[in-house]
């Protein structure tokens, strides 16, 4: 029996990144939605289920795209409310590949630093959809995350990631690299996840910082996100730090993506987010 994957995209054209990475992830066939709306996903999703019986919906899957992770959560909340009893399919969400990308970086960091329970973390753009979720996870994890964005925060960031993740987030406005030095103050990480071809965090900033061990950059477009870290790092020493470069996180990012694909079609009620993809790459040995 075939593997099919439902792709629904929030964006008018369906991603073709996502495409491709869910053939090489395993699906035989992907049936691509783009335009999606909550409104529209029940009659899609029931399209897909009252095909199979319960006992072959494992061969059924949901892939939720798009370039805005909020309305990626919309529509995998308006998926779970479209099933019933046995009739539904495992779904993974990973808009604008927010998920897989904060998932590869925290495990990079870990890979660096070891547990992460008390360390101080400070992420740039933590208001964008890969800082969110990254901050979120290693909060999550028992890191103490200082998040930053370009807006003076009035502390709702900060609120809106520990109410979806628990665990110890503040915030911080950066409304530019000259600010860096001062946030990064007392920091042992430090991950961009800024917008691609933005500096943020200047190499004088970090260079050489005591008590800073790992730097993690997830742009990977010129200039780079901070600067003195090559797109290519994979854990070099750069400045006295262990430095992960967009590159390094992305080859990561695909192997969990790659795998997510694949156990979607172990079983028929399985849900990816964030905590979840994250048991995926544990459970890869990431």
């Amino acid at each position: 029996m075939k593997k099919l994957l439902l792709q629904l995209d929030g964006s008018t054209r369906p991603s073709v990144f996502d495409r491709v990475v869910a053939f090489d992830g395993g699906a035989d066939e992907v049936m691509s939605y783009g335009g999606v709306t909550p409104d529209s996903v029940r009659d899609l999703v029931h399209g897909a289920i009252f095909t199979r019986g319960p006992k072959d919906l494992r061969h059924t899957a949901i892939f939720i795209g798009g370039t805005d992770m909020a309305a990626g959560e919309r529509l995998l909340a308006a998926v779970q409310q479209a099933f019933f009893g046995p009739m539904r399919v495992s779904v993974m969400l990973d808009a604008n590949g927010s998920n897989t990308t904060a998932v590869a970086a925290v495990a990079k960091i870990g890979q660096a630093i070891g547990p992460l329970a008390g360390r101080r973390v400070v992420v740039t753009a933590g208001s964008g959809p890969v800082g969110t979720r990254a901050a979120g996870l290693l909060a999550k994890a028992g890191a103490e995350v200082t998040v930053t964005s370009r807006r003076a925060g009035d502390g709702a960031l900060a609120a809106r990631i520990r109410e979806r993740f628990g665990g110890a987030v503040g915030e911080l406005p950066l409304a530019g690299a000259a600010r860096a030095a001062e946030v990064l103050d007392g920091a042992e990480v430090l991950l961009n996840a800024g917008p691609a071809g933005v500096c943020l965090v200047e190499r004088g900033a970090w260079a050489d910082r005591q008590g800073l061990r790992v730097v993690g950059d997830v742009n990977a477009v010129p200039p780079v996100g901070i600067e003195g870290v090559e797109a290519t790092d994979d854990g070099a020493t750069r400045h006295g730090a262990a430095a992960f470069g967009a590159l390094a996180i992305g080859k990561l990012k695909m192997k969990i993506h790659k795998a997510c694909v694949a156990r979607l079609f172990d079983r028929n009620d399985l849900v990816l987010d964030a905590e979840t993809i994250a048991g995926v790459a544990d459970e890869l040995g990431v």
